[in-house]
């Protein structure tokens, strides 16, 4: 599939070979509608190509910019997620992305890109060390993801299931779209304590540990003087502390809320009828009230029959 989408020339609606931009390290190929879309995110990449903890990459990069979704679909490969936006090979040094027929589900493309070249910064730093919850953790702290917390708010799980381990956290990235956006938001949420627990140095005597030792536990010890699962263990406690009763105060007003919701008509509905039952209410009751008087004044005035009084 990827091996398709490479061998150019490309064809497409009348087009035998994309558009070629080259600059630094970066090669992006587009058609037509694409240019200034390929242009624009060449620039952000140029002026934005270092990311936290790792020296500069040096690798060339090819960037894909597919001109449609189904194209996208088409040369992401099967394996791509249903939600995915863009996605990276990092054996091949090559991204396949959304162009600007892409939906507003598709995101920022900058920011998009910006996490994929997270993702090949990684595997050229550390190869096939890192497990998928730090790579997708990393990609999303370089670039800047700070909305993905925003999904932990409202995660009623937390509060009530409690927080997954590294392991689940691993498994929860293929248990549909709405696990694994929970996972990607847990994810980076480790990578950023991991980067808080060294103010002055952030990721990168982790990262070089890691390198050096191939073991993230040993890295761990090196860099935090934690192990592994000491980290793991504070992560899941603070993560749950901090982000459980805001996802469950949230998820209790919104009950509250949507109560209401079902219960506003209704009282709306009694109020008007108990309107309605007083107003006739007071009809007959001035009605009574006028055959009343009526019936007095004729006493008084001897026009009542005897046989007629009340």
């Amino acid at each position: 599939m990827l091996g398709s989408l490479l061998a150019l020339p490309l064809r497409i609606q009348g087009q035998t070979t994309p558009e070629r931009l080259d600059r630094g390290r970066f090669q992006f190929l587009y058609f037509e509608r694409d240019r200034t879309l390929a242009s624009s995110l060449a620039t952000h990449a140029l002026a934005t190509d270092t990311f936290p903890g790792m020296p500069r990459p040096q690798q060339r990069v090819t960037i894909a910019i597919a001109p449609d979704y189904r194209r996208f679909r088409e040369w992401a490969g099967d394996a791509t997620p249903e939600w995915g936006s863009a996605v990276a090979f990092p054996e091949f040094r090559r991204i396949v992305m959304q162009g600007q027929r892409s939906g507003s589900d598709a995101g920022d493309p900058l920011s998009v890109l910006r996490h994929e070249l997270a993702h090949l910064a990684l595997h050229e730093y550390l190869g096939n060390l890192p497990p998928r919850w730090f790579d997708e953790g990393y990609a999303s702290y370089a670039a800047g993801e700070w909305g993905r917390e925003e999904v932990l708010m409202t995660n009623l799980a937390l509060a009530l299931r409690g927080m997954p381990t590294l392991d689940e956290l691993e498994a929860s990235f293929s248990g549909g779209t709405t696990a694994a956006q929970s996972a990607y938001a847990l994810s980076y949420r480790a990578v950023a304590e991991l980067a808080r627990a060294s103010p002055d140095h952030g990721l990168s005597l982790l990262l070089g540990y890691w390198r050096d030792t191939r073991s993230l536990d040993t890295a761990m010890r090196r860099a935090h003087g934690m192990t592994l699962a000491g980290f793991e263990q504070r992560w899941r406690q603070q993560t749950r502390r901090q982000y459980g009763a805001l996802a469950l105060a949230s998820n209790v007003t919104l009950a509250a809320l949507l109560f209401l919701f079902l219960l506003t008509p209704l009282y709306v509905a009694r109020r008007r009828r108990d309107r309605r039952r007083l107003a006739s209410m007071r009809v007959a009751d001035e009605a009574a009230d006028r055959a009343e008087r009526e019936s007095a004044l004729k006493d008084l005035l001897g026009e009542n029959d005897p046989g007629e009084r009340p």
